[in-house]
């Protein structure tokens, strides 16, 4: 294998597509095109300096020797993070499914209806497990999933206190996730022992632990009701495993119940990627951040799954958001309901009494022994007391390979799952100087407190125990969906690009997927390096001096970096600071974390060609001279252009006093030739799911790093169980976030080097220019930069047609289902168009396949124009077109059948057919269901 053949592999063009493609866009070379294309002003002419392109093979072996440096030891740490056994075939036919892993979010519904049930699953598993009646469908992790649902509380609360009282026997990181994200926001939190403190005697919201962090389980009830008394609403972050023998928040009264999702089959891959989950009571459902899948109806009445509340996403709400959360874990999610739908109740319920008698049989040994056990009722947890001697006990067990937590000079936490054995038992009682224990153990659960209700009874849990019936079920739900593995998705701004099986292999390896976020340094060497590289090498790209992988998505780099020029303007003693100018075409999701940021928003004006109004930027700098904290830009625009404005823009507002964030999300079209770090800005969060090819996941998992210059990096997210939120704000429950699946960006820019990052660039740029110069007669494209190109993406005005024929660009999407492609991105940023990013990835015949789909589809509006065929009975409108549809008995329509079924161009052999056809939206949230439906529901 050559050092070339990796970055051939993963750039679609070869060089006689690339000649091909630059004779149609009017240019002689990809170096000629991207002079012509970036402003000289921001154009970096070096070389990145990164490691040779190392091979396939060489990449596999490299991480297999930084694995070797990580020890996979038995985790008995817990506190939220526990050993679990993902299932066989789960872990193949999700995780490692590209069917899954490389499908993007479910926008277009009718052809994601498999992940849409996935998702509906996991919703239901949550609810009948905490007893409430709306769950959303995953949050970034439990740290994130309780911040949120205390930001929910305050908007709910008919009190007017700012306090916020955290119980203190809840998990440490999840108090400082809390503590980070209270501060900007004014919200006073209230760390207080609820067994032995009084309440304040005003507070707006109550977060309880269940079982608390030192594995007691104690009964809330009262404290619940002496909070909604004076107009508060509680949180329970429970365990879920622990729900199948407790009793369920939801029965004594809780409004919110928060935690993870990660024992359900989901290694704890040193933090995550892990579905964190939020339940409401009935009443909040309007107020639930986060995505939400509901069940509505197609064109036929038939019942079919989407993405309930649209409208109300966080990032479409901007300024006004009450959230910055625009994402989730979809593939986590999927994994942790899946393994409820294998296992059924009854089979959790196993895994839960096994887990609390290994607890239970580990307390009774180390009583006989003498320790001094604490006299709670515990689930799998154990506090004891060695006075003075704990961290000598936790030295012990770490040499016999077993980690236990070190909770202070006095005390040890030991935790048991899924995964515990007698073994392991009678290492820790080695651990402690007692014997081994095989006497008779007592039930640990109080009656009072078990749980008496059912749960999980739909069919869909108690019928795919058999691994026969799981395989077919897991195939049948992907077979549903339309994901990079069937064909290109050419989303604008969201670069569905190739996710290669080298970068994705070493995420299920034991040494990377099994390892406690809280384990001992000596045994995370090299996760640590890997880390340390995979920063060092991103801050090259972008030019900044560090970086900080912490933020789990896109929306918590935002917030990060916004955090840190606060944190940063405050060491200067200019508090005061705190507008943020935000262009009116931004990334919705901008200005929500400048919300959460406790920034205010001021909005600067977008010209006509779609740039930053420098005019109006003069504005509003002037107005809020004293005042500017930051202005928020994404580069290039939004609108897919680069603006020759930009450096302009950032001496402005550094000359202003403020600080320059720009978004990094469309940073595919700067790798190798701009770094946004030396033409002017100050912070940026880098998307590793887009650029740096981690898997979209079907809407998660993401990765949103922050880089800043030097002078923001005393701010950076610090360590959440060492955070002081005042400088160093903890962003996510695990230091370094999404850990597990850093070796997949890893692993790209190790093999792609230097060059082939340059390449990939200039190709992705070439790919956009090329779609538009076809289309360009067809299709009017929005915006333009020098010489009429492109970036990355490219806008396709569809307005001017629906104003003459009625189609929409709704009709245009659907039909390119029927066409066998995901649609563009629709109406962003602006209303009735299309947004196309190829990607370097896709070659020349499938970017022909489509344009040559879009040119079909423009002459089918063209039918509809001129009334060959009627407005409301037309191939668009009745888009897409399903196998029942097309094959029943009676065919009322204008047109052939075949037209509907088989649109020129597509192989009929390979034909993509949708589930279901086009779903009714609205009628979905004005009958709003989001568990699962009876089985009665799809009898038709």
């Amino acid at each position: 294998m050559t050092v070339e053949q990796f970055a051939t592999r993963h750039i679609g063009p070869g060089p006689d597509d690339e000649r091909r493609m630059l004779e149609v866009v009017g240019h002689d070379s990809i170096d000629e095109l991207m002079d012509a294309a970036i402003p000289e002003v921001i154009r970096w002419h070096g070389t990145l300096d990164l490691p040779d392109p190392a091979t396939e093979a060489e990449t596999i072996a490299e991480l297999r020797a930084l694995a070797a440096r990580n020890t996979v030891a038995v985790s008995m740490i817990g506190l939220g993070y526990h050993g679990t056994h993902t299932p066989a075939v789960i872990r193949r036919n999700v995780l490692e499914d590209p069917a899954w892993y490389t499908a993007y979010t479910p926008y277009q519904p009718e052809i994601s209806q498999g992940r849409l049930e996935a998702l509906l699953n996991f919703q239901t598993m949550v609810t009948d497990l905490t007893g409430l009646a709306t769950a959303n469908a995953s949050m970034l992790d439990e740290g994130t999933a309780a911040a949120e649902a205390m930001t929910l509380a305050r908007r709910a609360s008919k009190s007017k206190s700012p306090v916020y009282v955290v119980d203190a026997d809840a998990l440490p990181q999840t108090i400082a996730v809390i503590t980070s994200r209270a501060q900007p926001l004014g919200i006073d939190v209230r760390v207080v022992d609820v067994d032995a403190d009084e309440l304040p005697a005003e507070f707006f919201g109550l977060h309880l632990q269940y079982p608390g962090a030192s594995g007691a389980v104690r009964d809330h009830a009262r404290l619940v009701e002496a909070a909604h008394t004076v107009g508060a609403l509680v949180t329970v972050a429970a365990d879920l495993l622990a729900l199948t023998l407790l009793r369920a928040p939801g029965e004594i009264g809780a409004d919110i119940a928060a935690g993870t999702t990660q024992r359900f089959g989901v290694p704890m891959g040193f933090g995550g990627p892990h579905a964190g989950y939020l339940a409401v009571r009935s009443g909040l459902e309007r107020m639930l951040p986060g995505r939400l899948v509901g069940v509505s109806r197609d064109a036929d009445g038939n019942p079919a799954y989407r993405l309930a509340l649209q409208t109300r996403e966080q990032h479409i709400r901007r300024e006004k958001a009450t959230s910055n959360i625009c994402t989730a874990q979809v593939l986590l999610a999927v994994m942790a309901g899946m393994y409820a739908v294998y296992h059924g109740p009854d089979g959790l319920r196993d895994i839960a009494s096994r887990t609390h008698d290994m607890a239970a049989r580990l307390a009774a040994g180390l009583r006989a022994g003498g320790v001094d056990v604490a006299d709670v009722a515990f689930f799998d947890t154990v506090t004891a007391r060695v006075p003075g001697g704990a961290a000598a006990v936790v030295a012990a067990a770490a040499q016999r390979g077993v980690n236990l937590r070190l909770v202070d000079a006095d005390r040890v936490g030991v935790s048991c799952d899924e995964t515990t054995t007698l073994a392991h038992l009678t290492q820790v009682w080695e651990a402690f100087g007692v014997p081994a224990f095989d006497g008779a153990v007592d039930v640990a659960l109080p009656v009072d407190l078990r749980r008496t209700t059912d749960f999980l009874t739909h069919p869909v849990f108690r019928s795919h125990h058999s691994e026969t019936a799981m395989l077919r079920y897991l195939r049948r739900l992907s077979d549903f969906d339309y994901a990079l593995d069937r064909g290109m998705i050419p989303l604008g701004s969201c670069t569905m690009k190739l996710n290669a099986t080298t970068e994705m292999e070493p995420v299920s390896w034991a040494e990377f997927a099994h390892i406690h976020p809280f384990a001992p340094d000596d045994q995370t060497v090299g996760y640590r390096e890997m880390i340390g590289q995979l920063e060092s090498w991103l801050a090259e790209v972008t030019g900044y001096d560090a970086v900080s992988v912490q933020p789990n998505a896109g929306s918590q780099g935002e917030l990060a970096g916004l955090l840190a020029i606060r944190s940063y303007h405050a060491s200067r003693g200019e508090t005061h600071r705190d507008v943020c100018l935000i262009p009116s075409s931004a990334h919705g999701t901008n200005a929500a974390s400048a919300v959460m940021a406790g920034m205010r928003v001021v909005v600067v004006a977008c010209d006509d060609d779609g740039n930053v109004d420098l005019v109006d930027l003069d504005a509003k700098i002037d107005k809020h001279r004293d005042a500017l904290a930051a202005i928020m830009v994404t580069y290039p625009s939004t609108h897919g252009v680069y603006e020759t404005g930009i450096a302009s823009l950032c001496a402005k507002v550094h000359d202003a006093g403020g600080q320059v964030y720009v978004d990094g999300a469309n940073l595919n079209a700067l790798v190798g030739f701009a770094k946004p770090g030396k033409f002017g800005a100050d912070v940026s969060h880098l998307n590793l799911h887009k650029t740096f090819c981690i898997p979209h996941g079907g809407g998660g998992p993401g990765v949103g790093p922050v880089a800043v210059r030097a002078h923001l990096a005393p701010f950076l997210p610090g360590d959440p169980l060492g955070a002081h939120a005042d400088a160093t704000p903890a962003i996510s429950a695990a230091k370094y976030g999404s850990a597990g699946i850093l070796p997949i960006p890893w692993a790209y820019l190790r093999m792609m080097g230097a060059e082939g990052l340059t390449r990939a660039t200039g190709v992705a740029v070439l790919a956009a220019n090329y779609v538009a110069a076809r289309l360009r007669g067809h299709f009017p494209v929005l915006y333009a930069g020098n010489k009429g190109l492109v970036a990355h993406e490219c806008i396709l005005d569809l307005r001017p047609l629906t104003k003459a024929t009625g189609v929409t660009v709704d009709d245009v999407a659907k039909r390119l289902i029927d066409y066998g492609f995901h649609a563009p991105t629709m109406s962003f940023p602006v209303a009735g168009t299309l947004m196309v990013e190829p990607t370097e990835s896709e070659d020349l015949a499938e970017l022909d396949r489509f344009c040559d789909a879009m040119i079909a589809i423009r002459a089918e509006i063209e039918q509809v124009g001129s009334g060959q065929w009627p407005a409301g009975d037309n191939p668009l409108a009745n888009a897409p077109h399903t196998a029942a549809m097309v094959s029943g008995d009676e065919w009322p329509h204008a047109y052939p059948r075949s037209v509907g079924a088989y649109p020129a161009g597509v192989d009929r052999a390979g034909k993509y057919w949708p589930p279901v056809r086009r779903i009714d939206g609205a009628y979905g949230d004005r009958n709003l269901v989001c568990s699962c439906p009876s089985p009665e529901a799809f009898e038709d």
